[in-house]
C-alpha cells in the first residue's frame, strides 16, 4: 500500500509482518555503521519478538526501484516517570546515498502525525551519543534529553 509522500521521486509503503528478514538487515546495517567490526546476527530475535501488526513499519522507495533505501519502524513504550504510554521509535535508517535530502525528517514527521492520531502524549527513542547527524537532526525537530543509559564493561 502505497501512502502519500511529500518528496518528488519517493513514495512510502506500509510495511508488514512479513518484511522480517529485510527488516533485520536495515537494523544490522544502522548499527554496523556505528560498530563495524561486530556480530549484529542477535537483532533477529530483536525483529521475532517486537514486529508485529502493533509496530507499524514504513518503507521508502525512491521512484520505482525495487529495494527500499529507508524505513520505519514505530511502537509502543510506557514513560517510566509518568506510567502513560507513547510511541517509541525501534528504528531510523536512511541509506548513506541518500541522506541529507529531507527523508529523515519526512519520515519523523509522518510517525508524529501517526502518533498524534493515536492520542499519544509523546514520542521517544534511543540514539548513541556518537551518532552526531542523528542527534542534530532530532535537536531540529524538537527533541530533549530525558535521561541517559550509561554502562560499564566489566570485561577485560
Amino acid at each position: 500500500m502505497t501512502l502519500e509522500f511529500p518528496l518528488p521521486d519517493y513514495s512510502l509503503r506500509r510495511g508488514s509482518i512479513l518484511d522480517k528478514a529485510l527488516l533485520v538487515k536495515f537494523i544490522q546495517r544502522t548499527y554496523q555503521e556505528i560498530f563495524p567490526y561486530q556480530d549484529f546476527s542477535h537483532l533477529s530475535r530483536t525483529v521475532e519478538n517486537y514486529l508485529s501488526n502493533d509496530t507499524p513499519l514504513w518503507w521508502v522507495y525512491k521512484n520505482q526501484q525495487p529495494s527500499p533505501i529507508a524505513c520505519l519502524w514505530a511502537g509502543n513504550a510506557i514513560d517510566q516517570v509518568t506510567g502513560s504510554r507513547h510511541t517509541h521509535i525501534f528504528l531510523l535508517y536512511v541509506e548513506p546515498t541518500h541522506r541529507r535530502q529531507g527523508i529523515a525528517k519526512t519520515l519523523m514527521q509522518h510517525v508524529e502525525n501517526w502518533a498524534k492520531q493515536k492520542g499519544d502524549p509523546q514520542i521517544g527513542l534511543q540514539v548513541f551519543t556518537t551518532n552526531t547527524p542523528a542527534l542534530e537532526l532530532y535537536k531540529q525537530l524538537g527533541y530533549q534529553t530525558q535521561s541517559l543509559w550509561m554502562i560499564k564493561s566489566l570485561e577485560g
